[in-house]
């Protein structure tokens, strides 16, 4: 008989939620890295995000002596490739909002993924979540909805003379409502298999799907990129927020709701700030501090939800 709040292999409840939240603090790095990439499209920035990401946990499946089951993939191969290109594509629409957008509003609307999950869990799944989840998930979007105004309100120069975009705002929530659909389609799967099995597959699927994609769209191919200071930022980019912080985030679907996974990456702006103070020493407005009073409360009652 398997204890309440384990899952496969004597996986447990606090460590999926670890997981999570380690995932939504790396994930902050994301916008980062892409900012400082302002001349590379969208579809090459993402290609070689993923194939990076391939290479660390290769190398990481390695070095920690990881099992890899090649019947596994074949198996489920299918929903491994629907899962890529859920993957492939919200990357997509996130680089393109960053490009379309600011940071900020971006960094909101594509932390709108619990909402999504939700609805999706509850009508797709029937997984209606509990009274104490949904305060906790509101309490988390309202603290995320404190901290974008208080970046709006504090920054000297908000948009650098450049509005925010529409259609950047209308790609972040796509990007938002792709990563729902992710979570929620992969939890089953996660839950029955390896995650260093799963995610190296899905990632080299999601590059091709980005390479064919980027030959209909912008007829353009791939070259290897060889400045420096392209190089930095795309490993920085493959490595942090995705070969660890997508794996992890992946991985705690074993134990966790979909829309509880999805909560966890709300730590994403509080990542981003306490790294603006540490690289930057920029120091964060009190109304932000409330916001992230918010967002962390709203994950302790989610945390505190029964598995």
């Amino acid at each position: 008989m398997v204890k309440k709040g384990v899952g496969m292999g004597g996986r447990t409840r606090k460590l999926a939620v670890i997981e999570g939240a380690t995932a939504g603090v790396l994930f902050g790095t994301a916008a980062i890295f892409i900012k400082f990439l302002p001349n590379l499209n969208a579809f090459f920035i993402v290609f070689w995000r993923l194939i990076i990401a391939c290479i660390a946990l290769f190398v990481i499946t390695i070095l920690l002596k990881k099992s890899f089951n090649l019947n596994l993939i074949r198996k489920n191969i299918t929903q491994l490739f629907i899962l890529s290109l859920f993957l492939a594509l919200h990357f997509i629409f996130f680089v393109f909002a960053l490009k379309d957008t600011t940071i900020l509003n971006a960094t909101v609307l594509v932390n709108t993924t619990p909402i999504f999950s939700v609805f999706i869990s509850t009508f797709a799944f029937k997984l209606k979540p509990s009274v104490l989840a949904m305060v906790g998930l509101t309490l988390s979007f309202v603290g995320l909805c404190v901290i974008g105004y208080a970046e709006t309100v504090t920054s000297e120069n908000q948009f650098e003379g450049v509005s925010p975009s529409l259609k950047g705002d209308l790609e972040a929530v796509l990007a938002a409502l792709l990563i729902a659909l992710y979570l929620n389609y992969g939890r089953k799967i996660r839950s029955q298999t390896s995650i260093f099995t799963l995610m190296l597959p899905i990632y080299a699927f999601a590059a091709i799907a980005i390479g064919v994609l980027s030959i209909f769209i912008t007829n353009a191919t791939f070259t290897m990129p060889f400045e420096i200071e392209v190089i930095l930022p795309l490993v920085g980019l493959g490595i942090l927020p995705t070969a660890i912080a997508h794996t992890l985030y992946f991985s705690s679907l074993s134990n966790l709701k979909s829309f509880e996974t999805a909560t966890l990456a709300l730590l994403e702006p509080v990542g981003a700030t306490i790294l603006g103070v540490a690289l930057f020493q920029e120091i964060p407005a009190y109304q932000f501090v409330l916001g992230a009073v918010l967002v962390l409360l709203g994950i302790v009652f989610i945390v505190k939800e029964k598995g």
